[in-house]
């Protein structure tokens, strides 16, 4: 587990170097793939076990892959001790995901990240290169309860 005492940056580098993944994108077979100060990139694959009743990727699938992507961007900016959770996240679907879309990834970059407050965005596209999705969160920056970090 990374520990809370190093930056947001040593921590999802850890992670990554660790292949410590959160149990749900474990789950739907998301990874992170590159972490830089201020920019992350999440990787998936969707097949037809994603698909949605109209027979495409459902929506959710997209919005994790830029969540994440958002919520990492901001954690890679934060100093020691602190964490990051969603308040709005918006996201804009441009073309569907299918099982043909192959390996998706999701580019998430710092628009600022003050004391208490972060704002990133985030772009999703297939295999192909054409542009999926895109998605713009507001984060709410928190000291990390002393019982949650690391000794």
């Amino acid at each position: 587990m990374a520990d809370a005492a190093e930056d947001g940056l040593s921590q999802l580098r850890a992670r990554v170097a660790g292949g410590m993944q959160a149990p749900l994108l474990k789950k739907l077979g998301m990874a992170i793939v590159e972490v830089e100060r201020g920019r992350v990139v999440f990787e998936g694959t969707p097949d037809s076990s994603d698909y949605n009743p109209m027979d495409s990727v459902h929506g959710g699938y997209a919005a994790t892959l830029l969540d994440s992507a958002c919520g990492m961007a901001v954690q890679s900016a934060l100093p020691a001790n602190c964490g990051h959770t969603t308040l709005e996240l918006k996201v804009s679907y441009l073309k569907a995901l299918t099982d043909r879309s192959g390996k998706v990834r999701a580019t998430g970059r710092i628009i600022t990240v003050g004391r208490r407050v972060g704002f990133s965005e985030a772009t999703l596209h297939d295999a192909q290169g054409r542009l999926c999705a895109t998605a713009t969160s507001t984060l709410l920056v928190f000291d990390m309860p002393a019982e949650d970090r690391k000794p």
